[in-house]
């Protein structure tokens, strides 16, 4: 059988795809919102869970792996609020920590973006680590008692640096259990790929439909004198800016807006938010354009995920918990 893992706050499924890819077999997702679960429903064949707040964790299959693109929010400042017990309870992390103390996974892959690290003056990311460590990075907390124990690794890493044509920082926390090694573990964040991949090569041209009125154009995009916004076409030898989930609101500081269309400069197309995210052009959009956008700007980079989840079903294989062929054969051992 394949390694199987939950994949929660799943939103359309960017770490579905990176974890299948490689042998894997999701046996559990969970996601709330209701467009995103079409989209999830229309490429992988079942609807998430909803609300993960809703879910008893003893009704979750047994898991190898747990993934979870889960919210920022400011720990210290709900629970003082609120007079919780416990500094992440309130929060959507409260959830992913119930989970893994019932499901006690063999390894967890939690992505989130750049600001936590600094986010609440760095209580949040320091509370998250407090919670699931008994390491960090390589170095043992022996003074430490979080409500999981797993070793723990993270780093910020950019998908322009793992083959995709985007700038998109993000910051990646794996953590191996305790159980699979009492050892700090031999687990390393993938290193950047030396092969660069530009904009250029994927920008459609003689798109139709996605143009900017040349009223916009006058009045907000080109008000100014400033190089902005970012404008590409298929010379650009560059990575865009990061995607995010408002593009739709054409913002000239933020966007990537592309030299073509009827009026001559027009929005990202389909599938070149695809290309910019890493997903296959066959995966299916069913919502509207608006929703289409906020999808791809909420989610994972495909091919950074995937990096990271072979070099840590590596480190698992080292420990004896998956087979040698793991990518060939699809299969994963108990520990």
């Amino acid at each position: 059988m394949s390694f199987v893992f939950a994949d929660l706050f799943a939103g359309i499924g960017g770490f579905r795809i990176a974890l299948e890819s490689i042998g894997g077999e999701c046996v559990f997702s969970s996601e709330w919102d209701k467009y995103a679960q079409m989209t999830y429903r229309a490429n992988f064949g079942d609807i998430p869970y909803g609300d993960i707040t809703k879910i008893e964790p003893s009704s979750i299959p047994d898991i190898d792996i747990l993934t979870a693109g889960f919210p920022c929010q400011p720990f210290s400042s709900i629970g003082k609020r609120e007079g919780f017990e416990h500094p992440t309870q309130g929060t959507l992390f409260y959830d992913v920590v119930k989970i893994l103390k019932e499901k006690n996974p063999k390894a967890f892959i939690l992505e989130n973006v750049e600001g936590l690290i600094t986010h609440d003056g760095g209580k949040t990311l320091r509370i998250i680590l407090d919670t699931l460590s008994i390491s960090i990075n390589g170095q043992y907390l022996f003074f430490s008692q979080p409500d999981v124990r797993y070793h723990v690794f993270w780093s910020v890493l950019d998908a322009k640096d793992y083959g995709v044509p985007q700038v998109r920082k993000r910051i990646f926390i794996v953590g191996i259990s305790e159980d699979i090694s009492r050892d700090v573990p031999n687990f390393m964040f993938p290193p950047p790929i030396k092969h660069k991949e530009y904009i250029g090569s994927y920008v459609e041209e003689n798109i139709i439909g996605y143009s900017i009125s040349k009223h916009l154009q006058d009045s907000y995009l080109f008000k100014l004198d400033d190089g902005k916004p970012e404008l590409i076409d298929r010379n650009s030898k560059i990575q865009v800016k990061t995607l995010c989930s408002t593009y739709h609101k054409i913002q000239r500081l933020t966007g990537t807006f592309v030299k073509d269309g009827e009026t001559g400069i027009r929005l990202l197309s389909e599938n070149e938010c695809k290309s910019i995210m890493g997903y296959p052009l066959s995966f299916v959009i069913p919502v509207s354009r608006t929703q289409m956008y906020r999808q791809f700007g909420n989610s994972v980079a495909v091919p950074v995920v995937r990096q990271v989840a072979i070099n840590l079903i590596t480190s698992l294989r080292s420990h004896k918990v998956v087979l040698d062929d793991f990518l060939d054969k699809r299969r994963l051992i108990g520990a």
